[in-house]
C-alpha cells in the first residue's frame, strides 16, 4: 500500500469579480444579496436581445502591471491577493517552490479579437496580441510574474475548468509532485463569448435568477485563486489555515456538446466521486455552492441531481452566487471554491439572489427538505463539510469538498505498476504544396469505426484528429466502453493551441457580420474540451476528463496527469493523448510569430495512448507495450527565452534526474533519449549539451519530428508512443528509454520492459 495521508489545506485566498475587488468586499457583496450585474459597456450589444453582462471596473493597468491580456491580468490580481493572504513574497524562497494550475475557457479571447479587427483593416496584427490568444500562456505569465518556480498547467475544461484546477493542485501535492500551488481560474468578458451564448439563445435579458425564472445566463469576468499547500509545509512556516480541501471528483456525461443530460447521471456521478474520495457520505455535507447557471436544462437536471444525491440529508444548504457575480466560465469554479471557503469558515452562506414572494412560493413546493437558500444569507454554525460544483460544455462535470474538520480523510491509495496497454497514432505526412505534415482523414476512414456522417459533421479538425486517435487506441488495446466499465475510464487531452482555427474563423465572422450574427453551430468548437467532449460522447467513456494547454509538452504532460489519476483511484484506464491541428490558420499565426523556417516544419496529428493498472491489465488479460517507471514535471524561472520555450538546463536536468530516482536506476542504465528536438540549431544544440552532461558522449537521441513535423502537443505524445512500441519490440538492449519534451515546463517519462 502506497500509504498517502497528507493533508491538502488553503491559507491563501484571492479574488476579483464584479462583485468586488478583493475577496473580503465581495464576500460582503454576496452576503448582501449585491449584484454586479449591469448593461455591457465593453461592446456595443445593441443589435442584441441580451445587454447584460458581469464586468470588473478595473483596467488591466489596475489589475498587473506591464503588458497582459486581460483573462492573464484578472488572473494575476488574484493570484498576488492570494498569495499577500498567505504571508508569501514574490522574492522568497516560499514562491520559488509553489506551482500555479490555473483554469481559463476563453483565455485571450479579447486579444483575439484586438488581432482580427487590426487585419480586417488591412493592418499587421499586433504580435502581442498574437502571443497572448492561447490558452497556454496563462499560468505560465502568472508563475513569472510572482517568480513561482513549480509545475505549471492551464486547465481548459470550459466552466469547469477552476474547479479541476484546484483538483489537480490537491493531486499534484499528495503524490509528491509539488507542497504549494497557486490553484484557480481566470477569464475575461469578450465578444467572442457573448456572440456564443446570444447564438444558443442561452443568456438572459434580464439578470439571471438561477433556480427560479432559470431564462439563461448572464456572462462575467474575474478570477480566483488559492493557496492550496500540503499541512506540513503549511506549519513549517507557520501559516494561517483555512480550511483543508478533502478530494475531489471528476466525471463526464457522454451525452451533449453544449446540454448536461436531462437525468442529472453526470453530475450525480461527480457528487458521489467527490464525497466518496473526500472519505464522507452524502449526509455530511452541509452547504454546496451549486453550478446554477440560470438556464432551463442546467436548472432542471441540477435541481434533480441534488435532490437526488441529498435525500437522506436534511440540513444541506444550497445557492447560486452566479446571480450577483455573472457566469465568469472559466473562472467560475475558482470564484466560488473562493466563496465556498469563506462561507465555511465563517459560517454565512450566500443567497441566491432574484426571487420574488411568488417566486419564494414556488421554489419552497419544489425544494423539498433542501434549503435553497433565497434573497437574504443564512448563518450557520453546524456547517462542518462545503462543496462547489461546477459543469461544462462537452460534459465535464467537477466538484471539490472543503473541511472545517478534516477528522475524515480517505488518503489511503493501493500503489499499482501502470502499462502502456494500447497506442492510437494519427500522424502527418508532408504535402509539399504547404510544406507542412498533414493528416490524411476521410468518411470511410472514421465509417470503419462506426463514427455516421451526421455526428463527424459537428466536429472540427482538432476533435476529428482525437476522435480518430481514440478510438484507434481502443481498438489496439481491445477495450470495449459498456455499462461495466464505462465509469472506470477516463480521458485526459494536452494540446498546445486547441481549437484555435474554430476560435480565429468564428472571431472574424462576428467582426464582419456583427456580435448577433454568431453561429450556434461554431461555437461549440470554439472551447479547448471540445475534442475530449465528443471522444467521451462517441465512446460512452464516463470517467475523469480534463483537457491541459500548456505548450508542446502537453502530450507528455496530459501522460503524467493520466498517470496520476490513476494513482489515486480514480480511474483503472486512462486514455492520454496529445492532439494540435495545422491548417491555413495555424500556418499564418506561427509565420507571423516567426516559429516556422530555420529547419521547423509545422505539422499535425493526434496520438493517444491507453495507461492501465495492473491489475486491470492482468484482469483483460491485455497486451503491454512498457511498463511506466517513473514521470516528472519541473519548470524553472530563469533560462533563455526560446519562441514558446525556456531553455532550461536546471529544469531539464531535473526532470531526468527525478524519474531515474523514481525508478531506481543510473543514468548509465538508460539505452535512449526521445528527444523534442524540431529543427530549430538552438534548440537542438541546447538538448543534446544537457544529455552530453547527463549520459556521457555515447547516448541515442531519437527526433520523431523529423519524419513527422513539428505537431507540438501530438509530436510530444509520438515521442512517448514510439518509445513504448519500441520497447515492446525489443529494439534496446535492456529495454530502458527515456521521453522528454519541452516548453516554459518540461516534462519526462521513464519507460522500461513490461
Amino acid at each position: 500500500m502506497l500509504m498517502n495521508e497528507r493533508r491538502c489545506v488553503i491559507t491563501g485566498l484571492g479574488l476579483v469579480c464584479a462583485i468586488g475587488s478583493d475577496t473580503e468586499e465581495c464576500f460582503e457583496s454576496a452576503l448582501k444579496g449585491r449584484s454586479g450585474i449591469a448593461d455591457v459597456k465593453g461592446f456595443d450589444t445593441s443589435n442584441c436581445y441580451s445587454h447584460k453582462g458581469a464586468e470588473v471596473p478595473l483596467t488591466n493597468e489596475q489589475l498587473a502591471k506591464g503588458r497582459y491580456d486581460r483573462t492573464t491580468a484578472l488572473g494575476i490580481k488574484a493570484a498576488g491577493e492570494a498569495m499577500a493572504d498567505a504571508g508569501i513574497s514574490a522574492d522568497s524562497e516560499d514562491a520559488a517552490k509553489i506551482g500555479v494550475i490555473l483554469g481559463s475557457c476563453i483565455a485571450g479571447a479579447a486579444c483575439v479579437e484586438k488581432y482580427y479587427v487590426q487585419k480586417s483593416k488591412g493592418e499587421k496584427g499586433d504580435i502581442e496580441d498574437l502571443k497572448a490568444m492561447p490558452a497556454t500562456v496563462i499560468a505560465g505569465n502568472v508563475a513569472d510574474y510572482y517568480n513561482c518556480g513549480g509545475i505549471t498547467a492551464n486547465i481548459v475544461n470550459a466552466c469547469a475548468a477552476g474547479t479541476l484546477s484546484v483538483a489537480m493542485a490537491i493531486d499534484l501535492i499528495r503524490g509528491g509532485k509539488g507542497e504549494i500551488f497557486l490553484a484557480g481560474g481566470c477569464d475575461s468578458f469578450s465578444s467572442l463569448a457573448f456572440s456564443g451564448f446570444h447564438a444558443l439563445r442561452a443568456l438572459d435579458s434580464n439578470d439571471c435568477s438561477p433556480f427560479n425564472h432559470s431564462q439563461g445566463i448572464t456572462l462575467g469576468e474575474g478570477a480566483g485563486v488559492l493557496v492550496v499547500e500540503s499541512y506540513e509545509h503549511a506549519v513549517a512556516r507557520g501559516a494561517k489555515i483555512y480550511c483543508d480541501v478533502l478530494g475531489s471528483g471528476v466525471s463526464s456525461d457522454a451525452y451533449h456538446i453544449t446540454a448536461p443530460r436531462p437525468d442529472g447521471e453526470g453530475q450525480m456521478s461527480v457528487i458521489r466521486r467527490a464525497i466518496k474520495n473526500s472519505g464522507l457520505d452524502f449526509t455530511d455535507i452541509d452547504y454546496v455552492n451549486a453550478h446554477g447557471t440560470g438556464t432551463a436544462k442546467n436548472d432542471e437536471s441540477e435541481f434533480l441531481s441534488l435532490r437526488t444525491s441529498f435525500a437522506d440529508n436534511d440540513h444541506v444548504s444550497v445557492s447560486s452566487t452566479k446571480s450577483m457575480t455573472g457566469h465568469c466560465l472559466g473562472a467560475a469554479g475558482a470564484i466560488e471554491a473562493v466563496l465556498t471557503v469563506k462561507a465555511l469558515t465563517e459560517c454565512k452562506l450566500p443567497p441566491t439572489t432574484g426571487y420574488s414572494d411568488e417566486d419564494l412560493k414556488v421554489l419552497k413546493e419544489k425544494s423539498g427538505d433542501i434549503d435553497f437558500i433565497a434573497n437574504t444569507p443564512r448563518e450557520r454554525a453546524d456547517v462542518k463539510y462545503a462543496m462547489s460544483n461546477s459543469f461544462a460544455f462537452g460534459g465535464n462535470n467537477a466538484s471539490i469538498v472543503f473541511a472545517k474538520d478534516p477528522n475524515k480523510l480517505n488518503l489511503l491509495c493501493p500503489k499499482q505498476d501502470l502499462y502502456v496497454t494500447g497506442i492510437g497514432i494519427a500522424a502527418g505526412e508532408l504535402d509539399e504544396a504547404t510544406n507542412t505534415y498533414t493528416v490524411k482523414m476521410d468518411g470511410d476512414t472514421f465509417k470503419s469505426y462506426g463514427v455516421k456522417t451526421a455526428f463527424l459533421r459537428k466536429l472540427d479538425r482538432l476533435s476529428q484528429l482525437q476522435l480518430l486517435s481514440g478510438v484507434k487506441a481502443l481498438e489496439d488495446a481491445g477495450i470495449t466502453v459498456n455499462g461495466e466499465n464505462e465509469d472506470k475510464i477516463g480521458i485526459c487531452i494536452g494540446t498546445t493551441d486547441g481549437p484555435m482555427t474554430e476560435i480565429a474563423n468564428f472571431q472574424k465572422e462576428i467582426i464582419r457580420e456583427g456580435i448577433e450574427k454568431g453561429s450556434a453551430f461554431a461555437f461549440p468548437n470554439t472551447v479547448y474540451n471540445a475534442a475530449g467532449g465528443y471522444l467521451s460522447i462517441f465512446t460512452g467513456i464516463k470517467g475523469y476528463n480534463v483537457t491541459i494547454a500548456n505548450g508542446f509538452q502537453s502530450g507528455l504532460q496530459s501522460i503524467c496527469a493520466a498517470a496520476g489519476a490513476i494513482m489515486f483511484g480514480y480511474e483503472n484506464i486512462m486514455l492520454a493523448s496529445g492532439t494540435d491541428e495545422c491548417t491555413d490558420i495555424d500556418i499564418d499565426l506561427y509565420n507571423d510569430l516567426g516559429l516556422t523556417g530555420e529547419g521547423v516544419t509545422l505539422g499535425e496529428g493526434s496520438v493517444t495512448c491507453v495507461i492501465e493498472k495492473d491489475s486491470s491489465a492482468a484482469e483483460r488479460g491485455a497486451k503491454r507495450y512498457a511498463k511506466i517507471a517513473g514521470f516528472s514535471s519541473a519548470r524553472d524561472t530563469s533560462g533563455d527565452r526560446l519562441n514558446n520555450s525556456r531553455l532550461s538546463e536546471t529544469a531539464l536536468t531535473k526532470v531526468i534526474e527525478n524519474v531515474l530516482e523514481e525508478a531506481g536506476l543510473k543514468a548509465e542504465d538508460i539505452s535512449c533519449i526521445y528527444g523534442f528536438g524540431n529543427g530549430s540549431t538552438k534548440l537542438d544544440d541546447f538538448e543534446k549539451e544537457v544529455y552530453k552532461k547527463i549520459f556521457g558522449d555515447g547516448i541515442e537521441v531519437k527526433l520523431i519530428k523529423k519524419e513527422f513535423g513539428e505537431a507540438r502537443a501530438a509530436s510530444a505524445s509520438l515521442q512517448f508512443a514510439k518509445l513504448a512500441q519500441d520497447i515492446h519490440d525489443g529494439k534496446f538492449e535492456n529495454g530502458i528509454a527515456v521521453s522528454c519534451g519541452t516548453s516554459a515546463l518540461y516534462s519526462a517519462l521513464l519507460l522500461t520492459k513490461a
